[in-house]
């Protein structure tokens, strides 16, 4: 079955430690996805790289920063510093990349069509959020019928307002698990 690792959102927004969304382990996160780089890599397999971004101005950001109908502060936005790839990560040349406006990988990309080219079945997940971008793209794959493999020690989140982010991680686990992927391990994969 041909498989391509999906490396979702591994921006510094993630590391740097006066973000809202610092994620305390980031770095042993970044280790073991460099661990799936390699062995994708070294297998000759597909390897894409996405990201979060919105223009400076918000325009395109719809609905992200206001789902409770309160406009909050608008994040992830192109050229900051934020929005780069978390230093240490393996960046494999001429690997695409794909810029996305919302939590879901797939929505109003070229990710699927990319993927379906290269007859891709099955798609590998790690990244930053779990919760979020990380499932939202996991639960898609599966509803447009790839075989899901989601790599729970790849994976991070700072959690949210209501649960820590082993809550939120327990949490995602339960869901995934009834019915959209598979959740392994690094050493899994």
């Amino acid at each position: 079955m041909k498989r391509a690792l999906l490396i979702i959102d591994v921006q510094k927004i993630y590391a740097l430690e006066e973000s809202s969304y610092f994620v305390e382990d980031s770095q042993s996160i970044v280790k073991n996805i460099n661990r799936l780089i390699d062995n994708f890599y070294n297998q000759n397999e597909m390897i894409v790289y996405i990201k979060h971004e919105h223009t400076p101005d918000g325009s395109d950001s719809g609905r992200m920063f206001d789902f409770a109908g309160e406009a909050e502060p608008i994040e992830f936005k192109q050229g900051s510093i934020e929005t780069e790839f978390i230093d240490g990560l393996s960046i494999i040349k001429n690997a695409p990349v794909i810029v996305k406006k919302r939590y879901d990988a797939f929505l109003n990309t070229d990710l699927d069509k990319m993927l379906k080219e290269k007859g891709i079945e099955k798609v590998v997940i790690c990244g930053f959020m779990t919760n979020f971008c990380c499932e939202s793209t996991a639960r898609h794959a599966h509803d447009i019928d790839y075989f899901v493999d989601f790599v729970i020690d790849a994976m991070g989140t700072p959690g949210t307002e209501l649960l820590s982010s082993e809550e939120a991680t327990k949490a995602t686990i339960a869901n995934i698990t009834s019915g959209f992927a598979v959740v392994s391990n690094t050493a899994d994969i």
